[in-house]
């Protein structure tokens, strides 16, 4: 009998106790903010559900995960109701994507200009 082996596709699913700590969000964006015309700014929604920046973003990131249309632009949070609101939060998404993938490529050719016994982690 060999190892057991579950594959990982990047998304695990929620717990019970997860799923209570996101409701708040679901039904908040749901009833409050159903489509881009009805977007709240994070600042507004963090002091309704008394969570910081943080938390409501990796809410919002998880939520998405699990397939729920969290739409966001610069006017605010949204839940998303055509697929046009999906479209624009993905190409949004896009190119905040492309951002740190530029940025990744920069650091490691920043790399070159680092000795060869200034490499390592941390140091």
């Amino acid at each position: 009998c060999g190892p057991f082996f579950v594959p990982f596709f990047g998304k695990l699913p929620l717990k019970k106790e997860d799923t209570m700590k996101y409701e708040p969000l679901v039904m908040h964006l749901k009833s409050e903010c159903k489509g881009r015309k009805n977007s709240k700014k994070g600042s507004e929604l963090e002091h309704s559900l008394q969570i910081s920046g943080n938390e409501l973003r990796r809410r919002g990131n998880r939520l998405r995960r699990e397939g729920v249309p969290v739409g966001s632009s610069a006017d605010g949070y949204y839940y998303a109701v055509t697929a046009g609101e999906v479209y624009s939060t993905i190409r949004q998404l896009r190119a905040m994507a492309n951002g740190l993938e530029a940025a990744i490529v920069g650091l490691e050719n920043s790399l070159n200009s680092f000795g060869e016994n200034e490499g390592g982690e941390g140091k």
